[in-house]
């Protein structure tokens, strides 16, 4: 009896933090929640706007956003390498250092944009036309085809204030200034949002402009989001030691610019063939008609709204393991690690209940037929019963990615999708008849897998490492 006492009280020690961590947690966290809530709560009206306006329109947005996905997450892998070292940097106090990683993103992000604007204005196109399949009225696709072109055209120009940002954005943040990145954030989705109810319908004598609309309010804002964090941040040189003289030389030095390379390329890579994988998945879902093409960008717009505080979850916990490592305190390490996990948990059963609930409201918001609505909703608490399993292996991916373990990373995430995910999809899309939703769930199932080989790894300690020292 008392031996189970204690062993209870040993686990509760194990999960649950003092009052003392949860204050560090939500003063981290909830910055970057409230940024992204926001910016997902927008993006869910402005879905909504895009499709009162018709369900191939909706289509067409949906896919180019598929497709910038890529990007933005080549964007972010990119200087997540960087970062690793930015992070430890500044729990060391080493300034310097800072700089030289904030360069090496410019570097980068320069390149991604080139490659980015060679593949999507030589090929967007063939792309787009890789989701349209609806034998039964081609009338629809060459519409939402139309459609998607005229708001890539005009997404592209945001590419560069998008890179920028998240260089400024994540430098900050591993240095542990949240609440920049974001008001600029807040701003700029309200910018978004007004613009496209000014553009998209034609208000206040604006020209209606459709979906080349909301691509134009979406670009803007981006430029707003840039010079917000930019101005603040070199206005504020004191506070944000880092910005003095970062730009007063653009040199990096060789060596500490080939373990970047090498630390954080697998992490490029891995975000690259990640969310290639997760484009290649709806693609499969595509081949069962237009109408799962609609009904997936609800769900996927929608959930992301929901997840916002399990997702963020993992850069804070990226945060804070990432500056005990960087500190040398191995033991802190742990004992958050394994908190950051739990409380995470926590988070995901919570949404679970709230999204369940939700699920058959909001897809009637959208001007669109009621099958795209009903298969919505049912997508919509599919990935709700998925949520613990997301979150684990949310948590996991960060703190391996914080201890520089970034061929592991690239193993247990990109190699997780290709491997497992992207197979098991194709082959029930191409070799049976099952209906989209039960693929869908199988698919998400299927994250099991990942969960078990995250918890060995964690349990292993193979991510504690100070890579600065």
């Amino acid at each position: 009896m008392q031996s189970d006492l204690r062993n209870r009280r040993s686990l509760k020690s194990a999960l649950i933090g003092n009052r003392a961590f949860y204050v560090l947690v939500l003063s981290i966290l909830v910055p970057i929640v409230v940024q992204n809530a926001i910016s997902n709560f927008v993006n869910l009206l402005d879905n909504i706007m895009v499709g009162q306006v018709g369900t191939e329109q909706m289509s067409g947005v949906s896919i180019v956003n598929q497709l910038m996905f890529v990007f933005n997450l080549c964007v972010f892998g990119g200087i997540s390498g960087a970062g690793i070292f930015s992070a430890q940097y500044a729990g060391a106090n080493n300034q310097e250092g800072v700089r030289h990683c904030f360069r090496y993103k410019l570097y980068l992000c320069a390149v991604l944009i080139f490659a980015a604007l060679a593949i999507f204005l030589g090929g967007g196109e063939f792309l787009i036309n890789r989701f349209l399949h609806d034998e039964a009225d081609p009338a629809r696709i060459a519409t939402t085809l139309s459609h998607g072109m005229d708001y890539l055209h005009v997404m592209l120009w945001g590419m560069l204030p998008f890179a920028l940002t998240q260089v400024y954005a994540s430098t900050l943040r591993e240095n542990g200034e949240t609440k920049l990145p974001m008001i600029a954030g807040i701003v700029a989705v309200f910018v978004n949002l007004a613009f496209n109810y000014l553009l998209i319908f034609g208000h206040l004598g604006f020209p209606r402009l459709g979906v080349r609309g909301a691509a134009i309010a979406t670009v803007f804002s981006r430029f707003v989001e840039l010079a917000i964090v930019v101005v603040s941040t070199h206005a504020n040189a004191e506070r944000y030691p880092f910005s003095k003289g970062v730009y007063g030389s653009l040199r990096v030095p060789g060596d500490l610019a080939k373990q970047i390379t090498l630390k954080g390329m697998p992490l490029l890579i891995n975000e690259c063939l990640w969310s290639t994988g997760m484009t290649v998945l709806v693609q499969c879902y595509s081949q069962r008609g237009l109408d799962v093409v609609a009904a997936m960008n609800i769900s996927s717009t929608v959930s992301n709204l929901f997840s916002v505080a399990i997702l963020s979850m993992g850069s804070a916990t990226a945060i804070i393991v990432g500056q005990a490592l960087g500190a040398n305190d191995m033991a802190r390490a742990k004992d958050q690690a394994w908190k950051l996990v739990f409380f995470s948990l926590c988070l995901s059963v919570g949404t679970l209940v709230l999204m369940q609930l939700v699920a058959p409201l909001i897809p009637q918001l959208y001007q669109t037929s009621d099958a795209v609505r009903h298969l919505a909703t049912r997508l919509l608490r599919i990935y709700a019963l998925c949520l613990p399993l997301i979150s684990f292996c949310n948590s996991a991916y960060f703190i391996l990615r914080s201890g520089g373990k970034t061929l592991i990373t690239f193993l247990f995430d990109s190699g997780y999708t290709w491997l497992i995910s992207v197979p098991i999809a194709w082959s029930l899309v191409h070799l049976t008849g099952l209906p989209v939703e039960t693929i869908y769930l199988l698919v998400q199932l299927a994250e099991i897998i990942k969960c078990a080989f995250g918890y060995v790894l964690l349990r292993r300690g193979v991510w504690m490492n100070n890579i600065v020292a």
